[in-house]
């Protein structure tokens, strides 16, 4: 069970000083010159501007903190509301606005012809875990939240090593903290939001 903690990640501030960018993870690279295939992360956006140009690229973008963003993409104008995820193109002319102010959003962006993005924003519930599948990535956004072992992980205990079996080890999450999916699909339970974000191979 592998989990990201936002207070791990790096800081890289942006070139032109609008904010700053704290990757998650990332895919390497398949083709010629590519650094990577697929890469999540959580911005900081203080300040309106252009989006560098990603062609080859698709992105989907959500606002985890702060109100509203507003884009331009190749004209169209998109205002885009907190927990609703939106996809778009890397090679499209974009730029954003913050009609509310800074924010953080979560970006999911994916090589077109290698890999497809979904992103989803759920309820958490204490009664219902939510598992995390391999290629998955679930990031809690808001609330409180504990992760354990999935269901793949118990094996039931026979009468002579029932006393002895340990309990499943829980963990709590924090805010912006990251569940990595795996075969074994731990779950999350609690009250709040999560992010999920899957990475499939293209077809």
């Amino acid at each position: 069970m592998e989990i990201i903690r936002y207070a791990s990640l790096k800081a890289a501030p942006w070139a032109n000083g609008g904010g700053i960018t704290r990757q998650i993870a990332a895919g390497a690279g398949t083709g010629t010159g590519a650094e990577w295939d697929w890469r999540l992360s959580l911005a900081e956006v203080s300040k309106a501007g252009p989006f560098s140009p990603l062609p080859g690229i698709d992105r989907i973008i959500t606002v985890v903190e702060g109100e509203l963003i507003a884009l331009s993409v190749d004209g169209v104008e998109q205002a885009l509301e907190k927990f609703r995820p939106f996809r778009f193109s890397g090679d499209a002319d974009t730029s954003a606005t913050l009609p509310t102010g800074a924010l953080k959003d979560l970006n999911l962006m994916t090589r077109r012809g290698a890999f497809k993005g979904y992103a989803a924003i759920i309820e958490l519930s204490k009664k219902r875990p939510h598992p995390v599948f391999a290629d998955q990535f679930a990031v809690l956004l808001q609330g409180s939240a504990t992760v354990s072992p999935g269901s793949t992980n118990s094996q039931p205990a026979s009468d002579d090593t029932e006393a002895s079996t340990p309990a499943p080890v829980t963990e709590a999450l924090g805010k912006f903290d990251t569940v990595v999916g795996s075969e074994d699909a731990p779950e999350i339970s609690g009250r709040g939001f999560l992010a999920v974000l899957s990475i499939d191979p293209a077809s």
